[in-house]
């Protein structure tokens, strides 16, 4: 009888410290406060433009290198951590998981950035997830045997991105303004496992749709941790470092189809001067 009232003991306080630790674990807070000021925030509206007071406009296309130290809060965490994920795992899971947003293709060409052809969510899943076939040799019976495997893409092979801009001039308000129209993630190619140095962007996404997810995740902010911008903010605040690739042309032609090395950088710099001294030059002092 002692032997039976001691197991029922036991088996109560056991149970007791499980329920204990169940709501400790469900009241433990990672950090002093709640941080739920970008999980609810809305995304603030562009103003209206009306086209007859676009006095000027251009057409720019920039790449932005998340190797460069501004572009990191773009990269990192590889993994999520505290709340936090990069921009490429936000995207992933905005197309895959909650469908909030859409994938449009870059076409046979690899060029289109019209957002002309939107993507299902297949499709979207064949780059995301690739099947590769190897042969192996079966160690009981001696034959090769084919074996299919699942690679993922993951958020660090993602190194750039491209994002498609319009630069243009508000009379009315006397204010340049740029818009950002389209973002695309790129891929840099391999052959036999070495890195080629070409890229290729794998679909082009609607920025101002992408605005209502981005705005509710955090980017990094190395001077103040109690201050986290979202990826929104990032990029509405340009925080970000890019190379002008393409303007607006006749041809229809990017940099690269006319300069290479570093005459392309100076071309790509060329290209910024000439919007500032514009922008400067429509003002009087």
């Amino acid at each position: 009888m002692k032997a039976f009232s001691s197991l029922i003991a036991s088996v109560a306080i056991v149970l007791f410290s499980w329920n204990t630790g169940s709501v400790a674990a469900q009241t433990v807070l990672d950090g002093a406060y709640i941080k739920e000021h970008n999980k609810t925030k809305k995304v603030v509206q562009y103003p209206f433009i009306r086209e007859s007071d676009v006095m000027w406009a251009k057409r720019i296309w920039q790449d932005i290198n998340l190797r460069e130290k501004m572009n990191l809060p773009l990269y990192y965490p590889l993994e999520e951590s505290s709340g936090m994920k990069n921009l490429f795992s936000v995207i992933r899971d905005a197309l895959l998981v909650e469908g909030s947003i859409t994938a449009y293709s870059v076409g046979i060409s690899g060029k289109e950035d019209d957002f002309r052809t939107p993507m299902l969510v297949s499709d979207v899943k064949e780059i995301y997830e690739k099947q590769d076939t190897t042969s192996t040799m079966d160690p009981d019976t001696g034959e090769m045997i084919e074996i299919v495997q699942t690679i993922e893409l993951s958020a660090d092979e993602i190194t750039r991105y491209r994002v498609k801009e319009d630069w243009f001039f508000d009379k009315q308000r006397s204010e340049r303004y740029i818009r950002i129209i389209g973002i695309a993630p790129m891929k840099e190619r391999m052959e036999q496992g070495e890195p080629t140095g070409a890229f290729e962007t794998l679909f082009w996404l609607y920025f101002p749709e992408c605005r209502y997810v981005f705005a509710n995740w955090d980017s990094f902010n190395r001077f103040n941790d109690s201050e986290r911008r979202s990826f929104d903010d990032l990029f509405q605040k340009r925080m970000f470092a890019s190379t002008v690739i393409k303007e607006s042309n006749v041809y229809d032609r990017s940099i690269q189809d006319t300069h290479r090395g570093i005459d392309a950088l100076l071309k790509a710099e060329e290209i910024k001067e000439q919007l500032f001294v514009l922008e400067h030059d429509l003002w009087s002092y």
